[in-house]
């Protein structure tokens, strides 16, 4: 009896966590809202789908769901600005058809807030 218990609780939560990681899909209009999971079950990516082609807003987090990277695909092209996050560095990576054309470095220990 114990044994089959085992067996059972076994098969739950491997079921479970294989669920988890597989990605989802979910028309919205005329897109298609796409997330994808880490092996531990964090989310990896979130965006949409245009006509099999990347396109609006993504965002990227690690496996510890901080997100990492932020941007917007446009056809397929990443476009415009993105941000990527590393330690206490955000890049800002400005993308024209899918090209880097300009790239700068914050510091966010610098960054001052302000109150309003």
């Amino acid at each position: 009896m114990k044994t089959a218990i085992l067996f059972l609780a076994v098969m739950f939560s491997v079921s479970i966590n294989a669920q988890a990681t597989e990605p989802t899909f979910e028309k919205v209009g005329k897109v298609v809202k796409a997330t994808y999971f880490h092996e531990n079950g964090e989310i990896a990516q979130t965006g949409y789908f245009l006509n099999n082609e990347l396109h609006g807003q993504w965002f990227m987090y690690n496996t510890d769901g901080k997100k990492i990277a932020s941007g917007k695909y446009v056809e397929g092209k990443k476009s415009g600005k993105w941000f990527f996050w590393e330690d206490e560095i955000l890049k800002e990576v400005d993308f024209v058809a899918n090209r880097m054309v300009n790239v700068k470095n914050w510091n966010q220990s610098e960054v001052v807030s302000v109150d309003k």
